[in-house]
């Protein structure tokens, strides 16, 4: 990350020099509601002003944050240095340029992090994806769509998604164009018409940020408690690649599991069977190929799992209602 930038994110803020001078405990103030029932879940009202529906704060240094959830979605992103985080019972390091989403069902707490320890918390609210998602849906994506359910459901099993991704050029660019666009504008320097545009930037941002992850789901790690969760970005992923031969069988002997439990999990996860989700992919690849290429309508069955020309008519005209030529044709 730009040095200059992590200067400005390392500022040693006024809770912090609280923390320093002698404070041993979280300013409840800055985070929690006054509710006693829900005491321990952070509250949006606090953390995000005016109305905003995503922001975003240094991680506060040199204390434990103690065990909480939140109402809204979070992510943090590792700047510098490393945090730990034990969620859900699970321990996780972030090391730098690693993100760690968290859904509103979390319960998080956090080891104290040193001077170089610079991680930034975003606070989002679900309506900041709206835009977000709106990018994702050129084509039906089995993918996305759940990993969109781990962002932003309760009580799915797993509630955070921890993404390896230091390596990853591409995906630390977009990060430090998402912090320089939220860094805090000087006072009076900034109209309504502005904070909306700097709004739709940032929902724009992090709409590239998921297009990217997306090519990148080998880097996820999910809670230990959520098996589904960690079959269905394998089972996808491989649907994703291996659409040409795919089968249930033969991810079943790569992943060690019964045939059966596998089709009761993709079931219960997406609505649709194994092959009712091959079978879309399929046909998406092959809407691509009409729109984007010259190949044969026969060649392009091939290239997409269907030996049997007739078949694929068949089922294109089904799906789409017209044959692959009249969609070419009317593209």
């Amino acid at each position: 990350m730009n040095q200059k930038l992590i200067e400005i994110l390392s500022t040693i803020t006024d809770e912090e020099k609280a923390i320093l001078d002698g404070n041993t405990q979280v300013n409840r103030n800055l985070y929690y509601s006054k509710d006693p029932i829900s005491n321990d879940e952070i509250d949006s009202a606090r953390v995000l002003q005016n109305g905003k529906l995503i922001d975003m704060r240094p991680h506060v240094r040199f204390i434990h944050f103690p065990l909480h959830t939140h109402n809204y979605v979070e992510f943090i992103y590792m700047c510098q240095g490393k945090t730990v985080h034990i969620v859900d019972g699970q321990r996780i390091t972030l090391h730098q340029g690693d993100l760690l989403f968290l859904n509103q069902h979390a319960h998080q707490e956090i080891l104290p992090a040193g001077e170089n320890d610079i991680a930034i918390n975003f606070m989002i609210l679900p309506e900041f994806f709206d835009t977000s998602f709106a990018m994702l849906q050129n084509e039906e994506n089995p993918l996305k769509d759940f990993l969109i359910s781990c962002l932003t459901k309760k009580d799915i099993g797993g509630n955070f998604l921890y993404f390896g991704v230091s390596g990853i050029p591409q995906i630390q660019n977009i990060m430090e164009n998402l912090i320089l666009n939220m860094l805090p504008t000087p006072s009076g320097d900034i109209d309504g018409d502005k904070v909306s545009y700097s709004t739709s930037i940032n929902q724009v941002t992090m709409g590239l940020l998921f297009m990217t992850l997306l090519q990148h789901t080998e880097t996820i790690r999910v809670s230990r408690k959520s098996y589904d969760q960690e079959i269905m970005f394998g089972l996808l992923r491989y649907i994703d690649e291996q659409y040409r031969d795919a089968s249930l069988a033969d991810f079943s002997e790569k992943v060690h599991e019964d045939e059966y439990v596998l089709s009761r999990i993709i079931k219960k996860n997406t609505g649709s069977t194994f092959k009712e989700l091959l079978q879309s992919k399929r046909m998406n690849k092959a809407c691509d190929l009409l729109k984007n290429t010259d190949i044969s309508i026969a060649d392009i069955s091939v290239l997409v799992g269907y030996d049997n020309t007739s078949f694929f008519h068949r089922l294109f005209r089904r799906t789409y209602d017209c044959s692959p030529r009249d969609y070419r044709i009317n593209l």
